[in-house]
């Protein structure tokens, strides 16, 4: 899919606006940094990086100035890096103006080899250095994401890039919360790509859903969701649960290497990630084909919990706001499953979270829910004494009134689970 990179310049446009009418006593240059490739895993950009530029880039730093221009430092390797990986920048030197790219410049001298590495070595910066340093001693201030108290990439970058440089790291404005404020309210656009994540998503679990049966290995299972996901050109927006009998009880398993077995239960929480946006979804399953009068009888009580959040969510009331704890979803799904028979004491995390470029979006959970927010409701209940765990997980787009299900293909009911365990998946030719 070509992208319209005008999106990504009216963004950049959008945060100089919002820096300046944040700060009208400060003036200066917003720097960003992208994120680093690693051997061992696939590159994946800085998400606010992405964002605001587009490039699915390594190493590269990207300076706004307030008049509007952006100047993309770039590293300057000493092998053909084109020889080596695929590079966005090599491959489209031409087009780089064309995506609102002002300037390009070298960050600092030749690094080694085709891949700058973490480490962020002085003379690697030191053009980018040299500028700011100029900046600082015209009394500028460097608008950058550097919340207090917290440990991101950004902040680690920063750390290390400006740690012997004290005289332009004390000028850091920090602009994360302009950015999540930004990045929080999603565009049709990007409601698009998530509902792509989304459907990539709901189709794995309906055909892992028809796989699953005693003696089956929960990495098989697995194997076969990711084999949807790559198919549909995505990958895992994080790593996949797929988890058996008391398995099910602990939250982020991803041993996944467990062989099921008849009567138990298992939770598959799985999402695949496209363009870069992200899905959630969590369905728990019978091994053995259909719930024992026990297992249904929890479930639906995990089910009943999700259905009066969605019918009483909307604009106004928190994610989870311990002082105001009869708008606060979370606090109200305690006291639902409290009210259902003591469940509270077995739910045990968050009710759910922000939704978007990461899977865990950036947003600010000291604010109400707002129309545009993307977000997720995934109430459950495990009791470890029973080895049984059930948790059900949709994703939610906020409109001015209610909230909409994005997943709402997929079934929830119990009866409709088991009755698409026995079903057979239709091609799509």
């Amino acid at each position: 899919m070509q992208k319209d990179y005008s999106i990504f310049i009216k963004r950049r446009a959008q945060l100089i606006e919002a820096v300046k009418s944040s700060f009208p006593q400060k003036k200066g240059s917003i720097l960003l940094f992208a994120g680093f490739e690693t051997e061992k895993h696939a590159f994946q950009q800085e998400s606010s990086f992405y964002y605001y530029t587009g490039l699915e880039e390594p190493g590269v730093v990207l300076l706004l100035h307030s008049d509007g221009s952006t100047v993309l430092y770039i590293p300057q390797y000493t092998a053909d890096r084109k020889q080596w990986v695929t590079s966005v920048i090599t491959e489209n030197a031409d087009k780089l103006t064309q995506w609102g790219f002002n300037e390009v410049r070298f960050l600092g001298a030749p690094c080694r080899g085709y891949s700058l590495i973490p480490s962020c070595l002085p003379n690697e910066y030191e053009n980018l250095l040299t500028f700011l340093q100029a900046r600082v001693r015209e009394r500028d201030t460097v608008f950058t994401e550097y919340p207090a108290g917290k440990i991101t990439g950004q902040n680690l970058i920063v750390d290390r890039l400006l740690g012997s440089h004290p005289e332009v790291k004390n000028t850091l404005t920090d602009i994360s919360s302009l950015i999540g404020s930004m990045r929080r309210i999603k565009s049709s656009l990007e409601l698009e790509s998530i509902y792509e994540a989304i459907d990539s998503t709901m189709t794995a679990h309906e055909w892992a859903s028809t796989l699953i049966e005693p003696g089956l290995f929960e990495y098989q299972l697995q194997a076969s969701i990711e084999f949807v996901f790559k198919s549909a050109g995505g990958s895992p927006a994080f790593p996949s649960v797929v988890a058996s009998g008391k398995n099910s009880t602990v939250l982020h398993y991803t041993r996944n290497d467990r062989e099921m077995r008849k009567g138990d239960l298992v939770v598959i929480d799985i999402g695949a990630k496209i363009n870069h946006y992200c899905a959630d979804l969590a369905r728990t399953y019978p091994v053995s084909g259909t719930f024992t009068d026990r297992q249904r009888q929890v479930y639906d009580s995990v089910l009943a919990t999700q259905d009066y959040l969605v019918d009483i969510a909307r604009p106004g009331y928190w994610i989870s706001n311990k002082d105001v704890p009869e708008k606060s979803l979370h606090h109200l799904a305690v006291r639902f499953l409290k009210e259902r028979g003591g469940y509270d004491k077995y739910f045990n995390h968050m009710i759910g979270h922000f939704l978007g470029l990461d899977v865990h979006d950036v947003g600010d959970y000291a604010q109400p829910l707002k129309e545009g927010d993307v977000l997720t409701l995934e109430p459950g209940i495990y009791i470890p004494e029973e080895m049984m765990g059930i948790r059900i997980e949709d994703n939610y787009w906020m409109t001015n009134d209610k909230l909409i299900c994005l997943s709402e293909e997929l079934p929830r009911d119990s009866y409709e689970i088991e009755e698409m365990m026995k079903s057979e998946l239709e091609d799509d030719e």
